[in-house]
Parts: structure tokens; sequence; C-alpha cells
């Protein structure tokens, strides 16, 4: 096998990855042809060893992609076995931090179903592996994020410290990242941190933080922004504030079926409860029509 073939999957991949948002709703069974190619290359074992290597890191890539579809529409087993599979890969390559992300992947997994202690255990391990300033700032991230959501006042101070190390890991990531946490920025870090400090019970400054991260982030992350939106709609509601709170709701929904954002559309979905006592509230009854429709 030559070296022309993997560049051209690598290649393939990165394009494929690198499409808007909008755009790589339609991808998923393309990743899979890829990851099934690499897989399938990796099985005949006719390579050089350092074609090994890249094959096995990109099919680490491609399984962390395939994975994160699978996640957004709740095909939550398939999700786990191609970040597990990732793994087995990452270790082929030699990438720890690469397969720290896998691991933090999975604990993102387990605090998205609530529960937050297999998380948090998960994400110590992904710190065991992580070298890298801007992977260490995402788990840490991550960690402070399960740890505040396990509801246990004696872990506030370890949710403080990992929130601190996650800032001082963003202050020297640079811009040589693993590509699969380029994107972490100060607006990531905003507005985790206001929702580990919601979860601590300091409504206002996290309101204050989740609103600064949805304003720094960039055009291009709509569906981050659109999750943003949903956690500041949150925030509100926290605060007793019902006419923002279903703006940033309206506007994180609307975000999200326009680019096809399944996950961040749940996000909306699970407030809704919580706007029925202010059914007449400004925005509120507009709110619950955009949901129904």
């Amino acid at each position: 096998m030559g070296e022309d073939l993997v560049a051209s999957l690598e290649d393939s991949t990165q394009r494929l990855a690198g499409l808007p948002t909008e755009q790589r709703q339609h991808t998923p069974a393309l990743l899979e042809a890829h990851l099934a190619a690499v897989t399938g290359l990796l099985a005949t074992g006719r390579f050089a060893p350092a074609l090994g290597l890249r094959l096995h890191t990109l099919a680490a890539s491609l399984a962390q992609t395939v994975a994160w579809h699978a996640f957004d529409v709740r095909r939550h087993s398939h999700a786990s076995r191609s970040w597990i599979a990732g793994l087995r890969h990452a270790h082929a390559a030699g990438d720890r931090d690469l397969g720290a992300g896998l691991l933090g992947d999975l604990a993102y997994q387990a605090a998205w179903r609530r529960d937050h202690t297999a998380a948090a255990g998960i994400l110590h391990s992904a710190l065991a592996r992580a070298q890298s300033p801007a992977a260490r700032c995402l788990i840490h991230l991550r960690l402070a994020r399960a740890l505040a959501a396990r509801g246990d006042r004696s872990d506030r101070g370890a949710v403080l410290r990992s929130l601190a190390a996650a800032e001082h890991h963003l202050s020297d990531a640079g811009v040589d990242r693993p590509a699969w946490c380029a994107w972490v920025s100060e607006a990531d870090l905003a507005v985790d941190s206001g929702q580990a400090l919601l979860d601590l019970g300091d409504t206002r400054r996290a309101h204050q933080l989740i609103s600064e991260g949805e304003r720094l982030l960039p055009p291009a992350r709509d569906k981050t922004k659109g999750v943003f939106l949903a956690y500041r709609a949150a925030s509100y509601l926290d605060l007793k504030e019902p006419e923002p709170a279903a703006a940033a709701a309206a506007q994180s929904l609307l975000l999200a079926r326009r680019i096809g954002a399944p996950r961040c559309a749940r996000l909306v979905d699970d407030l809704l409860p919580r706007f029925k006592p202010y059914a007449r509230a400004d925005g509120v009854p507009e709110l619950l029509h955009l949901a129904a429709a």
C-alpha cells in the first residue's frame, strides 16, 4: 500500500470534518465509509510501520467524529463503541493526547446521561494521559462540570481548582494543539466555568460568564453557540427571569433547526417544563408554540 492512498484518505477526512456545521449533518455515511476503508487497510497489515501509525491515528480521529455524530442523534451504544475503538487506535499510534480526548468524550457522554461520578472518574484517567495544555484545559473544564453537577458540597474546592487549572492551561496552550481540541477558547472557558458555578449556586456570576462566552464565540461555531444559548436560558430561569430566558431558548432552538443540531434542540426541550409557570410572560407563549411546531 502506498503513501498516496493514505494521504488521500487523510485529506478527504480533513475536508469532511472541516465543513460548515449545517453541512456536516449530511456526512455521517461518508465518514463511516472512510473509517471502514482505514480499518480494512489496517487489517491487511501490508504497509510500512510509519504508514501504520498514520492509519491508526486516522482511524482514531474518524472513530471520534463518527461517535459524535451518533451521540448527537441518541445512538449512544454506537457512540460508545466508536469512542472505545478510537481509544485502541490511539494507543496503537502512541498518541496519548488523542487517547485522553477520547476518554474525555466518553466522560461527556456519561455526564450527559447524568452519571457524573462515572464521568469524573473517567476524566481523572484522561488527565493522567493528557500532555498538551489545550487538552488538559478541556479535560479540567469537563471535570469541573462533572464535579459541580454531582451536587456534593465537599466537591466545591475541587471544582474551583479544576477551573483555575483550566484557565492556566489555556493561557499556555498556544497555537500548536491537537486537532480534536484546537477549538478550545476563552469562550469555552467562560461558559463551562459559568455552568459549573451555576451548579454551585453562584447564579449571578454564572450568568455573567455564560453571557460573556456566548459573545466571544466566533460565527463558525454555530452549534456551540446554540448550546451556549440554551445554557444562558437555563441561567435566566434560575434567576426567575423568564423573558430573557425565553428569548435565549427561542434563539437556540431556531439555530439548532437551521443547522441540523438535534442535541442542541434537546437542551431546549428539556427546559420547556420550567417555562410552564411563566405561561403569560413575554416571549414564553411564542417559545412554546415554536417548540410544538
